[in-house]
């Protein structure tokens, strides 16, 4: 198979997302533009992959530091699209093969929506270009293509003429050619326009000239869509949100209200599971057949495992491992603590670093105290312990095995295994104070409203 490397343009200031995030740094579905947009021409086969950016210091340092300097190609100054992929040249100077030339921001574009540049390419074509029919193509350029289907030229809607107008197969901005036509053809397109920026598109023309074969493929609008603005990138997720949802639900997630549950690129849910409305997943989370999450709960970095029963407003964050048949309940905040087989938190506590193990119960309103200000320290309950409610353990502590802590208690050392822990200080009964003191209380707010 002959090789493939992809330039992805990213240059562009991205000033219509207002924001101080860089445009290819926002998040679709938890992950980067510039992320998901890697994943798609690797996910292609493309072994190469070089990344245009402009000079903007907080747009280029961000990418520098999340890709590496060998991975980035600096356009300076910007001269428009077909100067930025010129500027890969010398990164692509010893690479023999095909170069896939794609925009940084359509975050629902897929490998599958790629392959037919290929294929258009292993067919004879010397520069395959994607095509898409947009619902309204007012604003987009047209392909035009002569009687034998054949890439004649790409025009702008503001230079097409009324039949141009009518053609519904609009260019989506993304070429495959190889490495050496592509970029002779780059070198010779000139800047003899209003703008003075050289124009992609222009290659077409030179291919055109050179008589070398040039044909479109089709890909849908939703795959293509791009998302400058705050707006644009609230569709990606949606679009994003309702694939997502399609997906789960054919392959045996159950929800009752789907399009109020939102998933994740990476989210993993097991068959047989079930999932209540008004659930987040963020990154990293996987859920195993069997396991059920409640209503309002929102999960990170988390492994749910069989048959565990997790929420109503429930939290899991990073490093939470819930065990089999494990509940944890409303209000309860989970992080980096592996919860076992059978063990119980249902009401109102945090547990932060450390275990807790199988057949455990968590009183409400219990806390692992886990932090000084400094550092973290871990807290471990053993089997089938009982932390009594309200209970506060400082780490760093052990709870032995089958010990119990009395409700209230703050517990500073190590309980030993089945035995009663209880630390609080001792309940003193003044009779009648009660009564004095609203006697008194009551005679003072007289006396000041006289």
């Amino acid at each position: 198979m002959t090789a493939r490397a992809a330039v992805i343009m990213a240059a562009g200031h991205g000033t219509r997302m207002k924001s101080k995030t860089p445009k290819v740094l926002h998040k679709v579905g938890g992950r980067t533009l510039l992320d998901r947009i890697i994943d798609t021409v690797r996910a292609a086969g493309c072994e190469r992959i070089h990344v245009v950016v402009g000079t903007i210091p907080e747009v280029r340092d961000l990418v520098v530091k999340r890709l590496g300097e060998a991975a980035v190609v600096v356009q300076d100054p910007p001269k428009g699209t077909g100067h930025a992929v010129l500027c890969a040249h010398d990164a692509l100077v010893d690479f023999d093969g095909d170069v896939l030339v794609v925009n940084a921001d359509p975050p629902l574009l897929q490998a599958q929506d790629l392959e037919p540049l290929f294929t258009l390419r292993r067919n004879g074509a010397a520069l395959a270009i994607l095509g898409f029919e947009p619902v309204d193509p007012l604003l987009y350029g047209r392909i035009i293509r002569g009687a034998d289907g054949h890439v004649m030229r790409v025009v702008e809607p503001s230079e097409a003429s009324d039949g141009e107008k009518q053609v519904r197969l609009c260019n989506a901005g993304m070429y495959l050619a190889g490495r050496a036509d592509l970029f002779r053809w780059l070198s010779r397109i000139t800047d003899d326009n209003p703008k003075r920026e050289y124009f992609l598109t222009a290659i077409i023309a030179e291919a055109v000239a050179e008589e070398a074969l040039v044909r479109a493929s089709v890909a849908p609008e939703t795959a293509v869509m791009g998302a400058d603005t705050p707006m644009q990138l609230s569709q990606a997720e949606a679009e994003f949100q309702k694939r997502r949802r399609a997906w789960f639900l054919a392959e045996g997630v159950a929800m009752t209200a789907p399009e109020t549950v939102f998933f994740a690129w990476d989210t993993q849910i097991a068959a047989g599971a079930t999932v209540e409305p008004y659930v987040v997943f963020a990154p990293g989370v996987k859920v195993e057949t069997g396991a059920v999450i409640r209503a309002f709960s929102h999960l990170e970095g988390c492994l749910v495992r069989e048959g565990a029963l997790i929420g109503p407003y429930a939290r899991l964050r990073p490093g939470a491992d819930i065990g089999e048949d494990a509940h944890i309940g409303n209000f309860v905040e989970v992080k980096k603590v592996a919860v076992g087989k059978g063990a119980k938190a249902n009401h109102l506590s945090y547990l932060g670093d450390g275990t807790v193990g199988a057949g455990a119960n968590i009183g409400a309103g219990t806390i692992f105290c886990n932090y000084d200000g400094f550092f973290k320290y871990d807290t471990h309950v053993g089997e089938g312990a009982f932390i009594g409610s309200n209970s506060a353990l400082v780490a760093p502590v052990r709870i032995g095995a089958g010990a119990y802590t009395g409700s209230g208690s703050v517990i500073v050392e190590d309980v030993a295994p089945d035995a009663l822990a209880v630390a609080r200080g001792k309940q003193v009964q003044k009779d009648g104070w009660a009564a004095a003191f609203r006697r008194r209380m009551t005679e003072k707010k007289a006396s000041k409203g006289k």
